[in-house]
C-alpha cells in the first residue's frame, strides 16, 4: 500500500499537525495530541470528542465553530491514551462539565473511563453519551453493544449545536441521547484498509463479495454477500435501517411524511461518483415510502484508509433535532451555512 508519508510510526503527530494547520488559527494542539478550539467560552458546557486517528477527517476534523470544543486522538486505529483524554479534557473544561462523547469501541470505552476517573480527581464533571449506531454489530434489544459508525458525525453536529446553550452537563448528555437513539447506520466493505505501521491489509475478502457491517478500524463485515450493482445493493441496506426502527421499542418506526437526515459516506477508496450513483437510489427508495429528506450530505467522512465501501446514515427528526441540525456550523471535516 504506498502512502506519501514519513515515519510510518510518527503519522498520526504529523497529521494533527497538519490538521491544525489546516484551521488557521481556530484550533490549537495541546499536549502530546490534542486539539481544542482556541476561544472556547467562559462556563460553557464543553462537548469532547475522540479515537484513533486514521479515520480523517473525523474525530478530529469535527472541532471547530458549533461542534466539539476538542478531541483527544490516538494512533491509527488506536484509542487515545488515559493521559491524552486527561489533558484534552482539562483543555476544554470551563468550569461546567465535560461531555464525552465518542464511538463504543472496547479501547475507546477503557481509556476514555480511565480519563473520566483522572478528571473527577481534578475536579472536573464528566458524563460520557456513546455512539452506536452501527445496525449490523448487534440486534435492537442490545443496541447499546453496538459500535459507532459514520452516523457520529450527524450525532456530533447535533450535540455540538446544543452544547452552545446548555445550561448543564445533564441537559447536554438528554440531547446527545437523544440523537444516538435516532442515529441508524449500515456499512459495506469491497477491500480493506490498511495500517501504515505495517502497510498490510486489515483483512481479506474475494473479490466477488462484499462485507456487511464492517467496522472502521478495518474489522471485516460481520457477514459476506455476493458483489452486486449499486441499485440492488442501496436498498437492501436500507431496508436493514427501517426494520431496525421497526423492531426497537425505544423508538417509533419510519414512517410516512417523517423528516431525516440522510448521510452517504466512503469509507476513503469509494468515489464520489460511487457514492452519487448510490444517493440516486436512496432518493428514489424514500420517495416512495414517503420519507422527507430534510438535508442530505455525501462524501468521505468517516474513513478507513485506502478502504472501499460505503454507508448510509438515517437520523430521524423531531422539533428539537432539527433546530439544533439548522444551526450553522464549521470545522474541516463538515461546515453547514
Amino acid at each position: 500500500m504506498k502512502k506519501l508519508i514519513n515515519d510510518p510510526l510518527k503519522v498520526a503527530d504529523e497529521l494533527l499537525d497538519g490538521l491544525v494547520e489546516a484551521y488557521d488559527g481556530q484550533c490549537k494542539k495541546v499536549g502530546v495530541r490534542s486539539i481544542v478550539k482556541t476561544e472556547i467560552p467562559h462556563n460553557k458546557v464543553s462537548l469532547l470528542v475522540g479515537g484513533g486517528s486514521g479515520h480523517e477527517p473525523i474525530y478530529h476534523g469535527l472541532v471547530g465553530t458549533n461542534l466539539a470544543d476538542g478531541a483527544a486522538c490516538g494512533d491509527i486505529f488506536a484509542a487515545p491514551p488515559p493521559d491524552i483524554v486527561l489533558e484534552a479534557t482539562e483543555a476544554v473544561n470551563r468550569d461546567n462539565g465535560v461531555l464525552y462523547l465518542y464511538g463504543n469501541y472496547a479501547g475507546d470505552v477503557m481509556n476514555f473511563d480511565m480519563g473520566a476517573e483522572l478528571s473527577s480527581d481534578d475536579g472536573i464533571d464528566v458524563k460520557t453519551v456513546l455512539i452506536t449506531d452501527d445496525v449490523c454489530s448487534a440486534p435492537p434489544e442490545q443496541k447499546n453493544d453496538r459500535r459507532g459508525i459514520a452516523g457520529l458525525v450527524l450525532i456530533v453536529k447535533i450535540a455540538g449545536a446544543a452544547s452552545q446553550n446548555a445550561n448543564n452537563l445533564e441537559d447536554l448528555e438528554r440531547v446527545a441521547k437523544m440523537a444516538v437513539l435516532h442515529t441508524r447506520s449500515v456499512g459495506v466493505s469491497m477491500s480493506p484498509g490498511s495500517i501504515p505501521a505495517t502497510g498490510k491489509p486489515t483483512f481479506n475478502i474475494d473479490e466477488n463479495l462484499i462485507g456487511l457491517g464492517m467496522g472502521i478500524h478495518g474489522e471485516p463485515g460481520v457477514s459476506e454477500i455476493p458483489m452486486t450493482t449499486a441499485d440492488d445493493l442501496t436498498p437492501k441496506m436500507l431496508d436493514l435501517i427501517f426494520e431496525d426502527f421497526q423492531k426497537d421499542v425505544d423508538i417509533d418506526n419510519l414512517s410516512e411524511g417523517d423528516e431525516i437526515l440522510l448521510l452517504v459516506n466512503s469509507l476513503g477508496a469509494t468515489t464520489m461518483m460511487e457514492c452519487l450513483i448510490c444517493l440516486r437510489k436512496a432518493k428514489a427508495y424514500l420517495k416512495e415510502k414517503g420519507i422527507v429528506v430534510y438535508d442530505t450530505i455525501v462524501g468521505p467522512f468517516v474513513t478507513c484508509q485506502e478502504m472501499s465501501g460505503i454507508s448510509f446514515s438515517i437520523t430521524k427528526l423531531n422539533d428539537e433535532l432539527k433546530q439544533y441540525w439548522d444551526l450553522p456550523c464549521e470545522s474541516v471535516c463538515y461546515t453547514k451555512l
